[in-house]
């Protein structure tokens, strides 16, 4: 009797057997441990190519850049999940990453892919010069009109808390040129920084997330994946929040303060 065919998975990541771990065709052990930094890896992973020096500097860059910022939703997440449930601190860190969306953390993503969305719709006057800033002026002008025309927002403009200028855009953009990085997606976003006021009437930021996500676009990395650095990046920094809380906890006083705040509306008074 035949016997059936086993079934194949295959995979560019990793296997292992009895004796030995591989990943990405090497060496876990001798080839990998203690020789590439983590942010390389990361990279490697998602490309299948080992990235650049210079590309491994601009990537951590961004990680470090989007790792903590604060008491945001997601690290107040994360403390209130971990003072409710301290046996799950799995638990705790999801709750946080779960806070990544379109206002904290997803900007990244949305602002990568609202670029290369850009960059592909006026690919035609898209300079051979990337540091042609006129051309990349004209590009930025129209695509913040069409924005306001449709009524959305542009992602990456603007900071609740940086009104006038987000610390992290300038140096982010600073590396990337150091590395010969600052390509299409970084030059376009620096150009709606430059002409977005013309439109819109007032001057907005351009924000840590946005112009992380248009360097990790840069990087040539996929637009549809960016948010998962974000979380990969916010991950150390939940770690960090969590740490903190175990030393010197404050989870239980914002509970109490916002509980003990709470007063009650009659439903019928509250909307009027």
């Amino acid at each position: 009797m035949t016997q059936p065919t086993p079934h194949r998975y295959p995979t560019s990541l990793g296997t292992s057997t009895t004796e030995t771990i591989s990943l990405l065709g090497q060496d876990l052990a001798s080839d990998l441990m203690g020789k590439v930094g983590f942010g390389e890896l990361a990279m490697w992973l998602v490309t299948q190519e080992r990235p650049t020096p210079s590309q491994v500097r601009v990537f951590e860059s961004v990680l470090v850049a989007l790792a903590d910022h604060g008491f945001t939703p997601t690290a107040i997440a994360a403390r209130l999940t971990y003072v409710s449930a301290p046996d799950s601190l799995q638990g705790a860190i999801a709750s946080g990453l779960l806070g990544g969306g379109s206002r904290f953390l997803g900007v990244t993503e949305d602002s990568g892919m609202y670029l290369a969305k850009v960059l592909a719709e006026h690919a035609d006057q898209v300079p051979a010069d990337l540091t042609d800033d006129a051309a990349w002026d004209a590009i930025a002008l129209e695509a913040v009109r069409e924005a306001r025309a449709a009524k959305r927002f542009v992602p990456g403009l603007g900071h609740p808390v940086h009104k006038r200028l987000d610390p992290r855009t300038p140096r982010l953009m600073q590396i990337a040129d150091e590395e010969g990085l600052k390509g299409p997606h970084l030059r376009l976003f620096e150009a709606i920084g430059r002409v977005h006021a013309e439109v819109l009437g007032r001057h907005l930021p351009l924000n840590g997330a946005g112009v992380c996500g248009a360097a990790l676009a840069d990087l040539g990395l996929p637009v549809e994946l960016l948010r998962g650095f974000a979380l990969l990046a916010r991950a150390a920094g939940l770690l960090g929040q969590l740490a903190e809380e175990t030393r010197r906890p404050i989870a239980m006083d914002v509970y109490m303060s916002v509980d003990r705040a709470a007063e009650y509306v009659d439903p019928a008074s509250a909307q009027h």
